[in-house]
């Protein structure tokens, strides 16, 4: 059963609308998510109280719980008065009182407004947006070049499963509709703004959308040629060494950087490595040279 909004905020049902006001505003504070990060229990409990200051804190929304016509969720009850063909329903005060006291108005005047065309104008702006949340983020540096969907903890304990685009890098914000927090005014939830730190790599080196790496290789094959494997992003590839090639020399894997809409390039730099600084036969042939 939903609750009811008037135990939830802990006020009487003859309470005015700055005393509801009030009541709300210690609540909100004491039970805020900032105050309590890893409390999943507060969240709830600022949710609640969220939602029946939704219903208490709009005079339309409060005239039709004190009638019985929603519940403390806002939802229909359907009107108690035994429609065509309706068996209808018995209101039930959890405070022993009648379901009109404390209604503002004629319990009978929205009803009959409706019927003629008039109605009883709503106060103030259009429903608030709820509360936008931003949260720090750790990805790897491969979901930032290649891309992904990745379920992430928030710091309230919440999980929620994030698309990564490829190319995203540090210092940007992925942007999660509706995603934050709940409005107290009946608006449409705030969303989720998550601040992305890209986590380094060993191997490669990012350069806008290409990428940059080293690879040593032995001296055979620098002298005479040959295919070695280098490690991308997305795998393993076979790389073509020319020979006669020396440290310093750089070769391009086209499109294997930053994926896209245009990919970027893995450009590679080579480094000759002794395969044994002390073999006897490469001191010799040094000494000939």
């Amino acid at each position: 059963m939903a609750l009811d909004p008037y135990i939830v905020l802990g006020v009487p049902r003859s309470a005015t609308e700055a005393e509801i006001k009030k009541a709300y505003r210690a609540k909100a504070k004491a039970l805020h998510p900032d105050q309590h990060k890893d409390d999943p229990k507060k969240a709830e409990e600022f949710k609640r109280v969220s939602a029946a200051y939704d219903i208490l804190g709009d005079p339309e929304k409060k005239a039709k719980f004190d009638r019985g016509e929603i519940d403390g969720e806002g939802n229909p009850t359907g009107f108690g008065g035994g429609g065509p063909g309706g068996a209808g329903y018995r209101w039930q005060s959890t405070s022993g009182q009648s379901p009109f006291e404390g209604a503002q108005g004629d319990p009978f005047e929205d009803i009959l407004s409706g019927m003629f065309g008039g109605g009883r104008a709503r106060r103030g702006p259009g429903p608030q947006k709820g509360r936008d949340v931003r949260y720090r983020v750790t990805i790897e540096f491969e979901d930032a070049v290649l891309g992904a969907r990745r379920r992430m903890t928030m710091a309230d304990g919440s999980a929620l499963d994030v698309n990564i685009p490829a190319g995203i890098d540090t210092g940007q914000t992925l942007r999660l509709k509706s995603q934050g927090q709940q409005s107290p005014y009946g608006g449409p939830p705030g969303d989720a703004l998550l601040e992305v730190e890209v986590k380094p790599s060993k191997l490669w080196e990012r350069d806008g959308k290409d990428l940059r790496m080293k690879l040593p290789i032995s001296l055979q094959v620098a002298v005479l040629g040959g295919s070695v494997d280098v490690r991308t992003p997305s795998g393993n590839v076979a790389l073509k060494v020319p020979a006669g090639s020396n440290t310093g020399a750089q070769l391009r894997l086209r499109g294997k950087g930053v994926q896209g809409s245009a990919p970027g390039d893995l450009y590679v730099r080579l480094e000759i490595l002794l395969d044994d600084p002390k073999d006897e036969g490469l001191r010799k042939w040094a000494e000939k040279s």
